[in-house]
């Protein structure tokens, strides 16, 4: 794998854990929305934090994308599974969340767990990937 094929596994990681973090500390200062109050979402958007979860998710998704262009989504996803280690440790640091020790050894236990799966090639070997040869088989 190419020094740039593993900066874009990290930007799915970091963008992604980023912004779910940025998102989680707009909607603490917009406070509970409820189904009743469901028009209260439109105001969220306009907490800066909100904003700024939803540009790096948008950053996260482009680079997801990216990847999923040159990886089948069995390699790509579990190559990113880091990012659930990031993702609680910002919370814990950035957001003074509680994460106790048993959800520290929940979260390693799934990163490992999917680190089994990457195992393999980042490309598996196929006539084609496409969708539309799968959906023709369905129709079948």
């Amino acid at each position: 794998m190419t020094l740039r094929k593993y900066f874009v596994l990290c930007c799915v990681m970091l963008l992604g854990a980023t912004g779910d973090v940025s998102l989680s500390c707009g909607m603490k200062e917009v406070g509970s929305i409820s189904l009743g109050r469901w028009t209260h979402v439109f105001g969220a958007l306009l907490n800066p934090w909100v904003l700024a979860g939803i540009a790096l998710l948008i950053g996260f998704m482009a680079a997801y994308l990216t990847a999923l262009s040159w990886a089948d989504l069995t390699y790509v996803l579990p190559a990113t599974a880091m990012g659930y280690i990031i993702t609680a440790a910002m919370a814990k640091v950035l957001l003074h969340e509680n994460v106790t020790p048993r959800r520290w050894i929940g979260i390693l236990l799934i990163t490992i767990g999917v680190g089994f799966v990457a195992g393999g090639p980042a490309l598996t070997p196929q006539e084609s990937h496409s969708c539309h040869r799968i959906a023709a088989e369905g129709e079948r």
